[in-house]
């Protein structure tokens, strides 16, 4: 394996790793925070009829979670390309 492969290697599964914490951390905002945490701030709003914090800790991180996901597959496609990777 040469020098350059190497570091090719290591770029890629840095931006890799840097996805997956942004990502997770957004749905560990959205489940945990919004949730939990911040449910009592949320609950004097309503949606769908239900109150804010309680529909964030039954549908919203899973919804979000779902997006996430999504998003995931687009961004390793995307870095696949770059890399020159990527399943034809």
């Amino acid at each position: 394996m040469t020098m350059e492969t190497k570091k090719t290697r290591k770029l890629y599964w840095k931006r890799n790793i840097k996805y997956l914490i942004i990502l997770l951390s957004i749905w560990f905002i959205s489940s945990y925070g919004l949730g939990i945490i911040f449910a009592d701030e949320l609950n004097t709003i309503t949606f769908g009829g239900f109150k804010l914090g309680f529909w964030f800790a039954q549908q919203g991180a899973i919804y979000t979670f779902v997006i996430l996901i999504f998003t995931y597959v687009y961004l390793m496609n995307k870095l696949d390309h770059e890399f020159n990777v990527d399943e034809e």
